[in-house]
């Protein structure tokens, strides 16, 4: 039997929502709090399901980072993830630190950037003989590699997770019975993860 681990990232493995946490960092408090003040009116209407989440938060993406070199914002993911690693749950550092050492299938999936969630694994997976992989939100760059502000991928909520997953492990989809999977999240999104999961751990960090 072949066993994966799949997990959701904010509120999963982290103490916050990692995008308002990384536009501060990346913007300064007072853009942060201007950005979000001008948006008021959206996120209330996506508060009240008027708007959709996936359009609200690619508007406030673009409005911070359309515009920037691509380097540059991979440059700041990885600066936001080795300055802010206590974001990370003791309790999930442990377990993934000793599955990255048995070398165990490892998927964060998540509706959180992969630009920079992903380095909040690099020290755990180096060197590990795991299979890692992070299934989140790409980024649309143009030509001159600058980012449009728009998202190339669907939002990885709900029954997405399970079809991005299925994605990747394309053994899912005719052998389930081969896999056993452990899924572990925190919110209405990861719903059908944990349902899809053999085993389902619901806020199991705190």
């Amino acid at each position: 039997m072949k066993r994966l681990y799949a997990f959701d990232f904010d509120g999963t493995l982290t103490t916050a929502d990692t995008l308002l946490v990384f536009i501060r960092y990346a913007c300064g408090t007072w853009r942060f709090i201007v950005g979000f003040l001008l948006h008021s009116p959206l996120l209330v209407l996506m508060k009240l399901k008027l708007y959709p989440n996936y359009r609200a938060k690619q508007r406030i993406f673009a409005w911070y980072f359309r515009g920037m070199e691509l380097k540059t914002f991979d440059a700041l993911c990885r600066q936001f993830a080795e300055r802010n690693a206590c974001l990370i749950r003791p309790k999930a550092k442990a377990l993934l630190e000793r599955l990255f050492s048995e070398g165990e299938s490892v998927c964060v999936v998540s509706a959180s950037i992969d630009n920079w969630v992903r380095p909040f694994f690099t020290n755990m997976a180096t060197n590990s003989r795991s299979n890692f992989c992070v299934l989140g939100t790409q980024v649309e760059t143009d030509n001159n590699e600058l980012l449009t502000g728009r998202f190339l991928t669907n939002n990885c909520y709900g029954a997405e997770k399970v079809e991005r997953l299925c994605k990747q492990y394309p053994d899912l989809t005719v052998h389930r019975n081969d896999y056993v999977i452990e899924a572990f999240g925190d919110s209405r999104g990861d719903k059908e993860l944990l349902s899809f999961a053999d085993k389902a751990h619901f806020k199991p960090f705190r």
